[in-house]
């Protein structure tokens, strides 16, 4: 507990995929981060117990970001009762579901006690092109279209708390974003659509049956695609401004356009994770200087907004000049985490001066509070 101290399927496809670092930043708050769905065959006792087991499991790898295998994970889910904060049947499309919760504390102590890395709930937003090839035909998928693909992403979404957003296609996409320019892949042109949508990645996929598949793949870089029916392939674009920035994946080869859809934005969130993820194993303080506080209600805000960072464990007021106050922080993790984390946030802005010594300095960081 902290401490505030203070008053969907084609034959031989081809899957493609741009990530792009959009120049603004946005955040979700995942909601429901330490809770889960799962099917359950019965109201059984060991039916209910098996389902309990699958979905500490689900939550570990969405708190985790990504499939752990440690021995102290493994034990817990062994003991997931001791988890378990409250559970409930419920029916949905004539299955029946158990919605289950589990305790954020015994969670987040179970992780700093096996060491490993933690996400927090506020994750970066990923904006997602898809475009879809069949024969001679092309088009560009929103959330809506009658499509099998956005499911398996948003299934995705839902089990690894990745935020993720498609277009909605209305007049403002169509007239700033030709076909072209997502199929070709053209990061400068994606991104300036991209950025009514305010995500933290801008991604870009293209799924084909006819002509990549002949000319993206040759049996010297991919001796075994011939014996799949899809490939999936991936580039990471760290430069909008550049179409030469890019660093290319090994093609992945397989018969299932779920599973290769899956990988790819389990390469994503990867990505993303490395970035977010909050050691748990150095605990240290921080100081940080908020400014354009100017009320009792301002100052409980900014001490509330920063006791429920998942990098910050407790928050100290320490001093107060005029609307500036600074507090010291406990983090679990490093600083690098937190100011990751904080990137994110619209509603603490850090403040640049272009005249202060080099980041990396003993400089401490100033932010400013409600101001973008």
């Amino acid at each position: 507990m902290k401490h505030m101290l203070m008053p969907y399927m084609f034959r031989n496809c081809l899957i493609f995929f741009c990530f792009v670092l959009s120049l603004n930043t946005s955040a979700i708050e995942v909601e429901n981060l330490y809770s889960a769905k799962v099917a359950v065959a019965s109201q059984s006792n060991s039916d209910r117990n098996q389902a309990l087991k699958n979905a500490l499991s689900a939550i570990l790898v969405k708190v985790g970001g990504k499939e752990i295998d440690h021995p102290q994970i493994n034990q817990a889910i062994n003991n997931y009762n001791k988890y378990v904060t409250q559970y409930q049947y419920i029916r949905s499309n004539n299955n029946v579901l158990l919605n289950v919760s589990f305790d954020e504390d015994k969670i987040n102590q179970l992780f700093k006690d096996s060491d490993l890395a933690i996400w927090g709930r506020l994750r970066p937003q990923v904006m997602l092109w898809l475009v879809e090839e069949d024969g001679f035909s092309r088009k560009i998928i929103s959330s809506t279209s009658d499509s099998l693909l956005p499911s398996i992403i948003d299934n995705f979404s839902q089990l690894r708390g990745l935020p993720v957003v498609m277009p909605i296609m209305d007049l403002t996409d169509l007239t700033s974003l030709t076909l072209t320019d997502v199929w070709g892949r053209f990061s400068q042109p994606v991104a300036q659509a991209s950025a009514r949508y305010l995500a933290e990645a801008v991604v870009v996929i293209r799924v084909s049956n006819s002509s990549l598949v002949a000319t993206k793949i040759d049996e010297e870089n991919c001796p075994l695609c011939q014996n799949h029916s899809l490939v999936v392939d991936w580039s990471l674009m760290t430069d909008a401004q550049s179409e030469h920035a890019q660093i290319f994946s090994k093609p992945y080869t397989g018969d299932n356009v779920d599973t290769l859809l899956t990988t790819v934005l389990s390469d994503i969130t990867d990505i993303i994770y490395q970035q977010y993820a909050l050691s748990t194993t150095n605990n240290n303080e921080f100081e940080i200087d908020v400014a354009n506080i100017s009320s009792l209600a301002d100052l409980i805000a900014v001490s509330d907004f920063l006791a429920e960072l998942s990098a910050v464990q407790a928050v100290q007021l320490i001093s107060v000049k005029g609307t500036n106050r600074r507090f010291k922080l406990s983090l679990i993790g490093s600083q690098q985490a937190l100011l990751a984390s904080l990137k994110l946030s619209e509603q603490l802005n850090r403040y640049i001066d272009p005249l202060a010594a080099p980041e990396g300095s003993d400089q401490i960081p100033m932010f400013n509070w409600g101001e973008k």
